[in-house]
Formats: structure tokens, sequence, C-alpha cells
């Protein structure tokens, strides 16, 4: 149709009025991206920066000669090939256990559900030294199937597998289930009317509205397990190795700085091609949906198969979860004179830790509250301005930044830690004296965690809210408040919940920079580990212990006080 007089002047007008849009929102994504550029830039990029030249140069003179030596290595090459395999067999073993979870835990309601829910993430913050002592306990020489069957696992590649499933069970059943609650189930029964079966419809209708989840689900799964260091050194014995293995034994065991620096390079370069695939399959995904208030979607099972259904995935979560640790709690009480609190009590003095530490043990506990706080606070303001900047479509300059926030998570540990002795140490970033270094190099895992957990849901928001909020006058941050964080609120406590988990639980980073007399919890098990006796070991696992059970009792008070969503979408008449 050609337009004509006052047509082809409307139109004009209403071009003219979006190109002036279109740029104002740019800017603002600009301007929501420069915060949290600038803190990767400078706490990330710059530490790593710092350590892979100090490998990699010799007199100021790049060695790109042992670049080629190292990446043409028979050994080297069995390990990056290890690596890749392993972490795939783990990703896909994972979403096949805890997709079902993640089901159950969104839309059914059964007694002991929200503690149930808790209890399934502390696996995910525990030391993986620790984690290794219990499935050595459960599947090693003189554990469990040991004295029953006579049957051992350890130094297989099952025992990796299985340990990564116990670890990241909680990735799935709460990324993929935090947005399956919030969906409407109205629209599922809608296609079962029209004639689909229920396999039809859930295909059809729910799977493409999860895909996203499910693929940062993956996405999240296969980082950790790529990068995977305590569950394959322990487990895994001399036979296995997987890259960040191998950069700690260059690092170190011999000392070998330029092979560490070109292995951190390729796993570096392998985790962003990764995340650059990623993002790029998440933009072909996207799209808006209802989200309702999760308290109208979950009801009691009903029919034999729900009920079925149910009761696999507490058989799976109970051997999986239940069962290693409370292989941990035992083995915290088990003193030599018999079951006990000798362990506990230990911890209140620094003469019980035979020199380990310069404070009680026990002000470990204190030091980690305070960490994690802190880097939860930083963790959030850093990840909800990133997740706002890119919850609408963007330009070029925008493409790679949500791949960026996830390359903490793909980063050797031991890189980062390093980096940040050797670059934090002069005016104005001299920060070697500061209690600040330490949550901030927690708030760096904690972030992908903010984003991955905020962005579906923040994407998820018909853009047709805004624009009537934005019709009727409402400047940007009343829109957001009035029209996004309703619908958000619960995310981002989510959020909140998993980053303060994994600061508890950071090791990687933290036991390069933590000070000896503000140890955390997850240094203070490595250190009582690292030294021979019960009362060493029982000390470490009764720490352990104390850290399962103050990130069951976050969580639990998370799931527990967790506002609902209101006022969503759904509410009213066409999901609008």
């Amino acid at each position: 149709m050609v337009l004509a007089g006052p047509e082809v002047t409307t139109a004009k007008g209403a071009a003219a009025r979006a190109r002036p849009r279109g740029r104002r929102h740019t800017a603002v994504r600009l301007a929501l991206m420069a915060v949290p550029v600038a803190f990767f830039g400078v706490f990330f990029g710059y530490p790593v920066a710092a350590i892979v030249g100090r490998g990699l140069r010799d007199g100021g003179r790049w060695q790109l000669g042992r670049a080629v030596e190292t990446l043409t290595d028979p050994g080297v090459l069995d390990v990056l090939w290890f690596t890749a395999w392993q972490a795939a067999a783990s990703t896909v073993l994972t979403l096949a256990i805890a997709l079902p979870g993640a089901y159950v835990f969104a839309r059914f309601d059964f007694p002991g559900k929200e503690i149930l829910r808790a209890v399934v993430v502390v696996p995910f913050v525990l030391p993986t030294v620790v984690v290794g002592s219990a499935f050595l306990a459960l599947l090693g020489r003189g554990g469990m199937l040991d004295d029953l069957w006579g049957f051992r696992l350890d130094t297989t590649v099952w025992a990796i597998l299985l340990a990564h499933v116990f670890f990241n069970y909680a990735v799935v059943v709460r990324t993929v289930g935090g947005l399956w609650c919030q969906l409407d189930p109205r629209q599922e029964e809608a296609a079962r009317v029209l004639g689909a079966s229920r396999f039809a419809a859930w295909r059809r209708v729910t799977l493409p509205a999860l895909a996203p989840s499910v693929g940062a689900a993956a996405l999240m799964v296969f980082l950790f397990t790529f990068t995977s260091f305590g569950a394959v050194q322990i487990l895994g014995g001399p036979r296995y190795a997987t890259l960040e293995v191998e950069i700690y034994r260059q690092t170190a065991q011999l000392l070998d700085l330029p092979t560490a620096a070109v292995l951190t390079l390729v796993q570096f370069a392998a985790v962003a091609a990764v995340l650059a695939l990623h993002a790029w399959s998440v933009r072909r995904r996207e799209s808006a949906l209802a989200l309702v208030d999760p308290a109208r979607t979950a009801r009691r099972p009903q029919g034999p198969g729900q009920w079925a259904l149910l009761a696999g995935v507490l058989a799976v979560v109970a051997v999986l979860i239940l069962l290693p640790l409370g292989v941990l709690i035992e083995r915290s009480l088990a003193a030599p004179g018999g079951h006990g609190f000798t362990f506990y009590r230990a911890l209140q003095s620094a003469a019980g830790s035979g020199g380990t530490f310069l404070v009680a043990p026990l002000e470990a506990v204190w030091n980690s509250l305070q960490y994690a706080a802190a880097a939860t606070a930083i963790a959030l303001v850093i990840g909800v301005l990133a997740a706002a900047a890119l919850t609408r479509r963007a330009g070029r300059l925008l493409r790679g930044f949500d791949a960026l926030l996830m390359l903490p998570l793909g980063t050797s540990a031991v890189t980062v830690g390093f980096g940040f002795l050797i670059a934090l140490d002069e005016p104005p970033l001299d920060l070697r004296s500061s209690w600040l270094l330490v949550p901030l190099a927690q708030a760096l895992v904690g972030v992908p965690f903010v984003v991955r957990t905020m962005l579906p849901v923040l994407r998820a928001v018909d853009e047709r809210l805004r624009e009537a909020a934005a019709v009727l006058g409402a400047p940007p941050l009343r829109a957001w408040r009035e029209v996004d964080l309703p619908l958000v609120r619960r995310a981002l406590l989510v959020a909140a919940g998993f980053a303060f988990a994994v600061s508890l639980g950071e090791f990687g980073a933290t036991v390069f920079i933590a000070r000896p007399d503000t140890p955390t919890l997850p240094v203070a098990v490595a250190r009582f580990l690292g030294r021979a006796g019960a009362l060493n070991y029982g000390q470490a696992m009764a720490l352990s212990t104390i850290l399962m059970l103050l990130c069951a009792g976050a969580l639990l008070a998370l799931e527990r006080f967790a506002p609902r969503v209101t006022g969503a979408p759904a509410d009213r008449p066409g999901g609008f």
C-alpha cells in the first residue's frame, strides 16, 4: 500500500520519534555496562593478563616457541581431550538426572519441599577437597561399597562423573526450576484442549519457554566440570587430569610458569568459544513469557505416574545428595573415644589446631560470613546492572558482553589468585593489606550467577508492559520499579542466595589471598586436611559440617521469606 498525504507525515513523524528513543535506549544500556566492564577489567582482566605475561615474557621478549612446544606435547593433548569429553559427559548426565528434579520442585507441592530445595544446593558450596573425601568414603578402598559388596569406583571416571552430578544437581534444579515454577500452566493446558498429547504440549509449549534456562544451566555445568580440580585430583588419582589440575601441577609443584600460562590461555580460549556459541544460540531462542505466582503452579501429585516421579526424585536426592552429606556429618562426630563433639570443642582455641592457625579455627565462621555478605552485595550491584543492560537485544558493542561476564567461571582459580597478588600490589590498586581483596575475588564468581538467574526472568517480561508505563508518563526508573521489580523480586533473592552460597564455599582464589589471621571456612578446612592426624581430619570435617549447615540455613530462610510474584502479566486477560 502506498502512503500519501497525512499518512506520510504520520509515518515520518513516528520514525523520527523512534530514532532518538532508540539512541536513548542504547545510551542507557552503555551506561549500565560501564560499571560491570570497569569491574571485570580491573579485577579480572588485569590480574589474569599480569600472571600470563609473567609466564610468557622473558627479558622483555615473548616466548612464543614455548606455546608451540606445549601444545604439541602428547601428554598435554591427552589432558585436553579428557577435559573436554568428561565435561560433556558430566553435563549430559547432570541434565538427565536433574531435569526431573527441576520439574518436581517447580510443579509439585509436598511436605518438606522447602527444606529439600535448600539441602540440594549445599553440595554446590562445599570445598571440593571435602566432597572428594566424602566420596572416597563411599566409593573408595574401605568405603561403603567396598565393605558391603567388595566393589570400588575410586580412580575411575565414574567416580568423577558422579561427583560432578553431586556438585551441579542444584544448578539445574535452581536455574531451570526457578523459571519453570513461574510459567503459566494454562498455556500447556490450552494445547491439550486443542488435541495435543501431554508430551506434545510440553514439547511445543513449555520446552521452548524453558530453552534459555536449560541452555544457561548446561553452560554453567559444562564450565564447572571443564575447570574441575578437586574432584578430579582426589577421585581420579594420577590417571586422570583436567586442564585445571595440570595448571596447578605446573604452577605449584613444578614451578613451570610458561607451561602453566600456555594452558591458562588454552582454557581461556576454549571457554570463550563456548560462551560465544551460547550467547548466539540464546538470542535465537528468546521470547516473552506469561509469568505467574509460583504458589499457583505447585500442586499435590495426581495419579500413580506423578507419585512415582516424586518418589524417584526423592530417591535420587537421598542417594546422591543426602548420603554423602550424612557421611560428612558422621565423620565430624566420629572421635577416637566414640561419637561426640570432641572435634567441635577443639575448634574453640588456636591451641587445639596444633599450630595450624594463629587464631581459634572457629573464627573462620565469622570471617566467612563477613566476606560472603560483602561479596554478595558487590555481585548484586554488578550483576543486576549487567543483566539490565542485556535485557533487550542490542547492537554489536553488547554482543560479547554476556559471554564476558561468564569468563571468571572458566578461568583457572590458581591464575586469578596469583594474578591478584602480582597485579594489585602497587598504588593506586595496592590492596594486599585490604580486607576487600577476598570479597572482590569471591564476587567475580558470584556475578555470573546473578546474571544467569536474573536474565531469563527479565527477558521474559513482556516489553509491552514497559512501553505502556512509558506512554503513561513513567520515567525509566519508575517503570522498572512498577513493572519489572514485582516480577523479578523472587529471582533477585534467589540470585542473592546463590551469590552468598558460592562466596561461602569459594576456595581456589581465596586460598592465595586470605590473611593467616582471618582464614575463611574452606581455607581452614584445606589447612586441616593438609596436616596428618585424626584430630586435624576430624576438625576439617567439623568445619565442613558447619559450612554445610550455614549454607542450608541461609537457603532455607530464602525459600521461606522470598516474596511471591504479584500482579503478573498472566493475571490479565490474554496474558498481557
